[in-house]
């Protein structure tokens, strides 16, 4: 009979370093898969995937607090380690890294990462670019996985890397959605029944923005119009941070659709 397979549980950087360092000893193409836990389906597509084409697989679990700002929800973000541990050891994970917040920053922690020319117009991610940087440097895999739902986050990411001329292959992968839509979210939990039922209008407002550039209008002030009326009139418990179309490969918004 097959032994049932085991996973490490790691807290520290030092002990991660060390079992990453054997197994490229060994010659072994390791996958990273970097959350914040609260795992939903998106999650364990992406460890799923990492298992496929790796031969080790770490995740780590790290709600990071250099991520949330002065009023946003870091003690409040959801978390549950039993059933998240659970999941990762059921597809098949290596190693659960899961360090608390003094082992990742020391009191003295002075130094940032960040991609300021792609950053600096939508949301800053400065403490996400160094976060992933450190977890590249502690397990130094072949490849790390993130989900496409984030997708600013995902292209700076391969900015960092490639700028930085860092080792690591970064993929991205589809986003995984309700039936009716709504992107999986480890946040979906604070919405509200009736929050709820609106929130797939954000995906179809984006579906006619779409619509309406591949019908020939290249004028993104009318689009971005055009997205804000649709969602005033099915959106109407929604409150808007930014609307902006912009250039996939540098982030910059654009007047014209070329």
């Amino acid at each position: 009979m097959e032994m049932e397979k085991t996973m490490q549980i790691i807290h520290s950087p030092e002990a991660l370093h060390s079992v990453c360092a054997e197994w490229r000893r060994q010659g072994l193409k390791t996958a990273l898969v970097p959350t914040m836990g609260y795992y939903h389906a998106g999650h364990a597509s992406l460890i799923s995937y990492a298992r496929s084409v790796a031969d080790k697989v770490i995740v780590s679990l790290f709600v990071n607090p250099t991520q949330f700002g002065p009023n946003e929800d870091l003690e409040a973000y959801p978390r549950d380690f039993e059933k998240d541990s659970a999941l990762v050891r059921e597809l098949g994970g290596d190693v659960l890294y899961a360090p608390e917040p003094e082992n990742m920053y020391a009191p003295d922690h002075a130094t940032w990462v960040e991609v300021p020319a792609l950053a600096n117009t939508l949301c800053g991610l400065r403490g996400v670019c160094t976060v992933v940087l450190k977890l590249f440097m502690l397990a130094q895999p072949s490849l790390a996985v993130f989900g496409e739902k984030d997708w600013q986050q995902l292209a700076i990411i391969k900015k960092m890397v490639s700028d930085l001329n860092v080792p690591v292959e970064v993929v991205g992968r589809p986003i995984v959605r309700e039936a009716d839509g709504l992107a999986l979210s480890s946040r979906n939990v604070y919405l509200t029944p009736e929050e709820r039922a609106q929130a797939p209008q954000i995906r179809k407002s984006l579906e006619m923005a779409a619509g309406l550039a591949a019908g020939g209008e290249r004028d993104a002030a009318r689009i971005i119009e055009a997205v804000r009326g649709y969602l005033a009139e099915h959106l109407p418990t929604g409150e808007e941070d930014y609307i902006s179309i912009v250039d996939p490969a540098v982030l910059t918004k654009v007047d014209r659709i070329e």
